[in-house]
Formats: C-alpha cells, structure tokens, sequence
C-alpha cells in the first residue's frame, strides 16, 4: 500500500495519474495547502520542503518502507517499481527523463509564475506578467515541435507525459491560446480521453472551489510570510 498526501493542484495531479495507470494500491492523505497542512511537523517528516505530493511505500526496495517527495522523483519511482511507463534502458529512457527535467525545470516553475502574476498576485505587474506569458508561448512552442515529430514526448505515453499534462490543462490562465498549438491540443485531447486520467482527476475534486476566491488567511498562507518562515 502506498500512503499518498497530496492535494489537487498539477503537481499532485502528476501522482495521482502515474498511480491510476499503474493500477497501485494507494490511500489518499489530503494536505489542504490553503489551510496551512503542509507546515505540520508530521508532514515535514516526509516532505521537508513542505510540498506536495509525497508518498510513503511500504513494500519498497526489499520489502522495506520508503519516503519520498518531489513529484519528478516519485514519477521515477514509481515507473522503475512497475516495470511501466518509463523504458529501463537506452535512447527511450533518456529522451523520457530530458523531457520529464525539461517539465519539472521549466514548464511547472515558468507556468507556475504565469498562474501568480496573472492571476494571484496582489497588484497587476505589467512586466511580470508579460515576461511570464512570453514565457508560457514559447514552452508550448517547444512541445508543440516536439509533439508534431511524435505521438508523445517521448515516442510512447510515459511520466513525461504524465508530469506535463496537469499543467496544460490551465492553458487559459497563461495567456495561451491552444488552438495556436493543434500538436499539443491533439496530445492533450488523446491524454484527456485515458480512463486512469479521468479517475485521477477526480481525487479530492470535491475539496477545492476553483470559482471561489482564495480568502486573505488562504492568500497569506500560500503566497505571504507563512511561506517563507524557518522551520
């Protein structure tokens, strides 16, 4: 069994995803971030940079229990422990793991700081927000390129996949218009259609109100001093 916290952001979406597809056991943990969860000492136990997803396997490496955090590793992890979803060796497997660091060093951060200043920030910075939607554009050019010389990321659908498609999804919020992109709307379209995915999009949907507005103890939480206190 697999002890899953998370919450349902595109980070945790990833975990959500790989574990469905993999058909793994796994209990999920809500970690409510706009309440404060992630900064519990228990949670900070498995996941020191207070960040969702984590996971506790019990049954890892030779039956002993093992923690991890960031979603890149636990896509990793998980692939390597199913046999599934990532090639053992060779061109296949380094052409998934340089686009699955191409995700998790670009498209997560750079989209992550065209959600802020689009939408969250508490002014409207006109430079952030134009240098994050350029930003955006241009990560969807290089997937779109990419994704008119292949069926998936990586030639076959694998963690590369699954780690960047939580994060198109939003493609509204980055100032993108996704008809500009007809590779990366057919990969999406193909993804969306997936049964897993469908499965793993619904946890914890019912926990979240994306029509209703963070509250100012949300907004502190999440993007004010709380963040940033030693711990």
């Amino acid at each position: 069994m697999i002890d899953l916290y998370t919450w349902p952001t595109p980070n945790g979406h990833k975990i959500h995803i790989a574990l469905e597809e993999l058909g793994l056991a796994y209990a999920v943990h809500p970690v409510d971030i706009g309440e404060g969860d992630q900064f519990k000492p228990e949670f900070l136990k498995i996941s020191p940079n207070n960040r969702i997803p984590a996971i506790v396997d019990h049954e890892g490496p030779k039956g002993s229990p093992i923690s991890l955090f960031e979603s890149g590793a636990i896509l990793i992890y998980l692939a390597e422990k199913t046999g599934r979803l990532l090639a053992p060796k060779g061109q296949a497997r380094y052409t998934a793991i340089t686009w699955l660091m191409f995700q998790m060093g670009g498209v997560g951060p750079m989209l992550g700081q065209a959600h802020h200043f689009r939408a969250y920030a508490p002014e409207q910075i006109p430079y952030a927000i134009d240098r994050y939607t350029k930003e955006a554009k241009r990560l969807y050019s290089v997937l779109d390129r990419r994704l008119g010389e292949a069926e998936y990321l990586a030639g076959e659908y694998g963690i590369a996949d699954i780690a960047t498609f939580p994060w198109l999804r939003y493609w509204e919020r980055q100032g993108v218009a996704l008809a500009d992109y007809p590779n990366v709307q057919r990969w999406i379209g193909a993804i969306e259609k997936r049964p897993a995915v469908d499965r793993a999009l619904k946890v914890l949907a019912d926990r979240v109100d994306k029509q209703k507005p963070f509250t100012d103890r949300q907004r502190e939480i999440l993007f004010g001093k709380t963040q940033y206190e030693r711990r």
